[in-house]
């Protein structure tokens, strides 16, 4: 293997954890910001792999895609920027549960699974050895402990 098909394959394989990590960012979390962070990261990855396909051919076709990439991500964060912004104030959440009215008319709406009951604060109780021998006598704290030294 030469040196640039190795170097390609190593900027794939970073290329393809960093979608990787923004989908499963994007498809576990609820909140918004997050969720656009995550899809951020995936374009990132995207770039990642055109700049190394680029380098690999020679060509610089690559490059000129990402700088496109770069300028629909920054307005991608404009708009969400703003988005982010009116559906706080006017709802006081980013989780996207919360905009269920948005979905569509045939759509199902979303409905959250209930949570385990949280613990007790009863300490739990614990397995007793059953009694054996003879229970020693017990120490008077008084006359064999002092207070202070």
């Amino acid at each position: 293997m030469t040196n640039d098909l190795a170097a390609l394959h190593s900027y794939l394989a970073v290329a393809a954890v960093l979608v990787g990590i923004g989908l499963v960012g994007f498809l576990s979390r609820r909140n918004m910001i997050v969720m656009f962070l995550s899809a951020e990261t995936m374009l990132q990855g995207v770039s990642l792999s055109l700049v190394a396909w680029g380098r690999f051919h020679g060509d610089l076709g690559g490059q000129i895609l990402v700088l496109f990439i770069i300028a629909l991500a920054a307005a991608e964060a404009a708009i969400a920027l703003a988005l982010v912004v009116t559906l706080f104030a006017r709802r006081g959440s980013l989780d996207i549960a919360a905009w269920q009215d948005l979905r569509e008319s045939d759509q199902p709406p979303f409905e959250e699974e209930d949570l385990p009951p949280e613990p007790s604060d009863e300490p739990a109780a614990w397995p007793h050895l059953a009694p054996a021998g003879i229970e020693p006598a017990s120490i008077d704290e008084k006359e064999h402990y002092r207070p202070k030294v």
